[in-house]
C-alpha cells in the first residue's frame, strides 16, 4: 500500500509513544513517523524521527511539521495517551477529505476512561467556530498542500496559540470536515465535571494563553472582515418614560433552596432610585412560588407566573422585561445567586451613564452553595477591552455576571427563548453597535452546586449547548461582514 501519510505525535518517553506508533504504521499508509519532544535528550523511537519544540501548540511546531508535510496528507496527534485507530479509518478520512476538497478531516471516536470505552461525538466545524477550545478530537489529518499554504501564512511566533492560529487560516480556504463516525479511540486524561471545565479560559494561570488566544483570533478577524473597529453609538438614556430606574430580573423553576436568599440580596439594596424586583415564576412545583408570596407584602417585588408554558430563561425575561412596570436598566440575578452587598444595584446602574453604554458585565466571585469562594475564585474578565472586547467576544465563551441592560434596546432585541447561551447571544448582539460596560468590583456571588444547569452535562447535552452557541456565533460575525461590507 502507498505511504501516504507523514505523523506527528507527541513525545514524552518511548513507553508512552510505543503502542502508538504501532498502531499507525499497521495502516501501511505512513510514510515518516516525527516525535515532537518538547524536552531535551528525549531517547529517540527505532524508525521515528525526534524533532525538538517548544511546546505543543507554538507557531514554530506548526512551521516544522509543515517543512515535514511532503506526503499528500499529514496526520497531527494532540495527545500523550495510547491512540487506537479503527478499521481502515485512514483510509475513510483521506476519502472524506477528497470527496469535500477538505483541508482537515476530524472524526467522532471512543473515550477510554478508566477501562471504560464511552461514546465521544464532536460537533461541526462552522464558520462562527472561533473558539480555541473546540474539540476536534486528538486525531487531525491534513491535506498537505493545504497545511502548508496556511502555515505560510501565519505571521505571528505564538508560544500557544500556533495550532489555534493555523487552523483559523486554513478555514479561511478549506473546508474541515467532522466526519460523523466513530473512527478511533483515545484515553481520556481530563476526567472533570463538566461544570468544572467552564471557567478554564478565565482562570489567572491561563492569562497569558488567553492574550495570544485573543490576537491570533483578531487577525483572523481582520482577514476575513469581520472585525469591528472600537466606535460605538452613543445612548442618552432618554427613551421611554420609566416610573423606575432599575428592575432586577430572576427568572426561577424549582429553586426552593435558594429563590429566597436571592430576593433577600436585591430587597437589601440601598440606592439613590427607586428600583424594584420582577420574578417570573416558571410554574415552579417545589414550593418556590409559596416562598416568593412569603414576600408580597413588599411593593416593589412583582410576582408573576406567565401564562405560556414554552418559556425558558429567556422567554421568562422577556416577560418580564416588557412588564409596564420594568424599570429603565434590567439587571440580572440567577435564582442560584445573590448580589455581594447592598451597594451592587447602585453600581451596575452607575456604570451606564459613567461609561455610556446600552449593557453593563460586572464581576462575580465562585463560591459552593454556603456562598464560601472556591476555585477559580474571582471571575473578571479583565481580557475585556473598550477597544477590543467586542471582537474577542466572539471567541470566548462568556461575559461574566451580573449582566445589566438598558431596557428601550433591550426591548428592540429581544431574548432568543432558550435557557442556555441567551445572555452570550445578547453580548454579541449589544456589542455589535453599543459599548458595553465593565464592572470590575466583585458585585456578585455565583453558586456552584449539583443543581446548577450546567453542572455535570452529559457530551451530548454539551455538544448541543457548544453547537448552539458557534451558531450564534456564525449568524454575529455574518452580520459584521455585512456590515463592514455595506462601508457603515
Amino acid at each position: 500500500m502507498k505511504a501516504l501519510i507523514n505523523c506527528f505525535i507527541p513525545f514524552a518517553d518511548a513507553a508512552q509513544a510505543k503502542e502508538t506508533v504501532k498502531s499507525l504504521r499497521e495502516t501501511g499508509l505512513v510514510n515518516k513517523i516525527y516525535l515532537l519532544a518538547t524536552e531535551a535528550g528525549s531517547q529517540p523511537l527505532d524508525g521515528c524521527e525526534t524533532i525538538s519544540v517548544s511546546g505543543l501548540n507554538a507557531s514554530d511546531t506548526m512551521l516544522a511539521i509543515a517543512a515535514g508535510a511532503d506526503t499528500p496528507y499529514t496526520l497531527l496527534y494532540t495527545k500523550q495517551s495510547l491512540l487506537e485507530l479503527g478499521y481502515f479509518a485512514l483510509e475513510r478520512m483521506i476519502r472524506i477529505i477528497e470527496d469535500a476538497n477538505a483541508g482537515m478531516a476530524y472524526a467522532d471516536h471512543y473515550r477510554i476512561t478508566g477501562g471504560s470505552k464511552t461514546n465521544a461525538p464532536v460537533i461541526d466545524y462552522q464558520f462562527g467556530s472561533l473558539r480555541d477550545d473546540f474539540d476536534f478530537g486528538s486525531v487531525l489529518l491534513f491535506r498537505s498542500g493545504a497545511f502548508r499554504e496556511a502555515a505560510s501564512r501565519m505571521k505571528a511566533a505564538y508560544r500557544f496559540a500556533g495550532l489555534y492560529d493555523l487552523r483559523l487560516k486554513l478555514s479561511q480556504k478549506k473546508p474541515l470536515v467532522h466526519i460523523n463516525e466513530y473512527l478511533y479511540s483515545e484515553v481520556e486524561l481530563d476526567t472533570r465535571k463538566s461544570g468544572e471545565k467552564l471557567f478554564d479560559y478565565v482562570d489567572p494561570k491561563n492569562r497569558e494563553v488567553q492574550i495570544e488566544m485573543e490576537q491570533a483570533c483578531t487577525e483572523h478577524l481582520k482577514e476575513i472582515r469581520g472585525y469591528l473597529e472600537p466606535e460605538f453609538k452613543r445612548i442618552e438614556f432618554s427613551a421611554g418614560n420609566f416610573e423606575f430606574e432599575a428592575s432586577v430580573i430572576i427568572p426561577v423553576r424549582n429553586r426552593i433552596r435558594t429563590i429566597e436568599d436571592a430576593i433577600k440580596s436585591v430587597l437589601n439594596q440601598k440606592t439613590t432610585f427607586k428600583f424594584n424586583l420582577i420574578i417570573i415564576d416558571n410554574h415552579s412545583t417545589d414550593g418556590t412560588t409559596e416562598a416568593i408570596r412569603k414576600y408580597a407584602g413588599d411593593g416593589r417585588l412583582i410576582h408573576i407566573i406567565p401564562e405560556r408554558g414554552d418559556l425558558g430563561i429567556g422567554g421568562c425575561w422577556n416577560t418580564g422585561i416588557h412588564h409596564p412596570r420594568c424599570g429603565k436598566f434590567a439587571v440580572q440575578l440567577d435564582s442560584d445567586d445573590v448580589y455581594k452587598d447592598a451597594q451592587t444595584l447602585q453600581i451596575m446602574v452607575d456604570a451606564f451613564y459613567e461609561q455610556n453604554c446600552a449593557m453593563v458585565v460586572g464581576t462575580y466571585m465562585m463560591t459552593d452553595f454556603d456562598m464560601k469562594m472556591i476555585a477559580p475564585g474571582i471571575i473578571d474578565h479583565k481580557e475585556w477591552t473598550p477597544e477590543n472586547g467586542r471582537n474577542n467576544a466572539l471567541r470566548i465563551n462568556g461575559l461574566g455576571a451580573p449582566r445589566a441592560f438598558y431596557t428601550p434596546v433591550l426591548r428592540e432585541i429581544k431574548v432568543p427563548n432558550t435557557s442556555y447561551g441567551e445572555d452570550y447571544a445578547l453580548g454579541l448582539n449589544f456589542s455589535r453597535q453599543y459599548q458595553i460596560g465593565r464592572v470590575y468590583d466583585t458585585v456578585y456571588l455565583c453558586r456552584r452546586w449539583d443543581d446548577n444547569s450546567d453542572a455535570s452535562l452529559d457530551i451530548v447535552k454539551m455538544n448541543g449547548h457548544n453547537t448552539y452557541k458557534d451558531r450564534i456565533r456564525t449568524w454575529e460575525l455574518q452580520a459584521r461582514i455585512a456590515l463592514n461590507n455595506a462601508g457603515k
